[in-house]
C-alpha cells in the first residue's frame, strides 16, 4: 500500500530537481523559494528512508535508490497528465465513436454492464459493438475498423500485432435443454445421436473443443450444424434435443436460470484465457482509457 505521507508536491519536486539537475532551478520552475523544495526534498528521503540525490559542484546526481524512485516517479506524472488531458479532449472534442469487437461469449456476458457503467462515465462516447467469429473481428481490427475486440486470445499466427490484456479464464459447456434425453446417463461419445451445434473452424473455441474430444476418444460427429450466433443456438437447443458446445459466457444466464443444463463432461482442456486485445501501435485514446478502465472494473466484478 502507498505510504500516504506521500504526496503529489514530493513527485513532483523531485522529479523537477533532477530535470534541471538543480534545486535552485527547479524552485523557479514550481515558483517556490529553494529552502521549501529543500524541505520537501528531505520529507521525501524520510519517508523513503532512502537518500535520492546526492548535490555536488555539478548539481545533483541520483543514488541507486534514487535511480529506482524517479522511473516510477516519471511513470506516475505521465500517466496522471494522460488522465488530464482524456478529460480535457472528452470535454471539448463533443462526440467521439469508439467501436469494440466483442466475441459472443463476451456481448452476451460482459458487455450490457460494460456500456452500462461506460455510459455513466462517459457520456458523449457513443459506442458501437460489434460482434462476430474471432478471425473476422481481428481482421476488423487491423484495417482500423474496429478499435479494440474482447474475447478469447487466438493462435500465435492470428495475434501477431496484438496486445493481449487478460481479464478472466472461460471454459466451453456442452448444454442441452431441460429434459433431455442425455440428461438420464450423460455419455460423450453419444453425441452423434443428436445434432450438435459446433463451433465453426473461424472460432477461437473449435480447436479446443477438437482437442478435448481427440482427448476423450471422440471421433467424426453425426449430425453438425456450425454456428457461434447466440440467438439461433438459444433456439435451436430451448426447441429440439441438440447438444449446444459453446462458450460458458454465452449461456451463463440460461444455466444460471435452468432453462439450459451443462452436460457434465470433462471441459478442462478447452479452459483459456479471455481479454481485450488491441494494434500495439499507437497511442492509446482518451475514450479507450475509459474504456479499458470501465471493462477491467466489470470483469471483476462479474468474473
Amino acid at each position: 500500500m502507498i505510504d500516504r505521507r506521500i504526496k503529489f508536491r514530493h513527485i513532483q519536486c523531485f522529479a523537477e530537481i533532477v530535470r534541471h539537475n538543480s534545486l535552485k532551478t527547479a524552485a523557479l520552475h514550481l515558483h517556490l523559494t529553494q529552502p521549501a523544495i529543500s524541505k520537501t526534498l528531505k520529507e521525501l528521503e524520510e519517508i523513503v528512508g532512502s537518500d535520492l540525490l546526492v548535490r555536488n559542484r555539478g548539481g545533483v546526481s541520483l543514488t541507486k535508490p534514487g535511480e529506482v524512485f524517479l522511473h516510477f516517479a516519471q511513470m506516475s506524472l505521465a500517466a496522471l497528465q494522460q488522465g488530464l488531458n482524456g478529460v480535457a479532449q472528452l470535454e471539448t472534442a463533443g462526440k467521439v465513436s469508439f467501436s469494440v469487437g466483442a466475441l459472443p461469449s463476451v456481448a452476451a456476458r460482459l458487455m450490457p454492464e460494460v456500456v452500462q457503467a461506460f455510459a455513466k462515465l462517459a457520456p458523449d462516447v457513443t459506442l458501437h459493438i460489434h460482434d462476430g467469429p474471432h478471425r473476422y473481428l481481428i481482421d476488423e481490427l487491423r484495417q482500423g475498423r474496429l478499435d479494440v475486440v474482447i474475447g478469447r486470445m487466438g493462435a500465435p499466427e492470428v495475434m501477431k500485432g496484438i496486445a493481449f490484456t487478460q481479464l478472466y479464464d472461460e471454459h466451453v459447456e456442452f448444454v442441452v435443454r431441460k429434459g433431455h434425453p442425455l440428461l438420464a446417463h450423460p455419455d460423450i461419445h453419444r453425441l452423434s445421436d443428436w445434432p450438435v451445434i459446433f463451433p465453426p473452424k473461424a472460432s477461437a473455441i473449435r480447436p479446443l473443443v477438437e482437442r478435448a474430444l481427440v482427448a476423450q476418444g471422440v471421433g467424426e460427429i453425426g449430425t453438425v450444424v456450425e454456428s457461434v450466433s447466440g440467438a439461433f443456438g438459444r433456439n435451436y437447443a430451448l426447441s429440439h434435443d441438440a447438444i449446444w458446445i459453446i462458450s460458458n459466457g454465452v449461456v451463463a444466464k440460461e444455466l444460471e436460470s435452468g432453462a439450459l443444463v451443462s452436460l457434465q463432461f470433462d471441459t478442462s482442456l478447452t479452459k483459456g484465457p479471455v481479454g481485450l486485445m488491441a494494434l500495439t501501435e499507437g497511442q492509446v485514446s482518451a475514450a479507450e482509457s475509459l474504456f479499458r478502465h470501465t471493462l477491467v472494473d466489470v470483469a471483476e466484478r462479474l468474473t
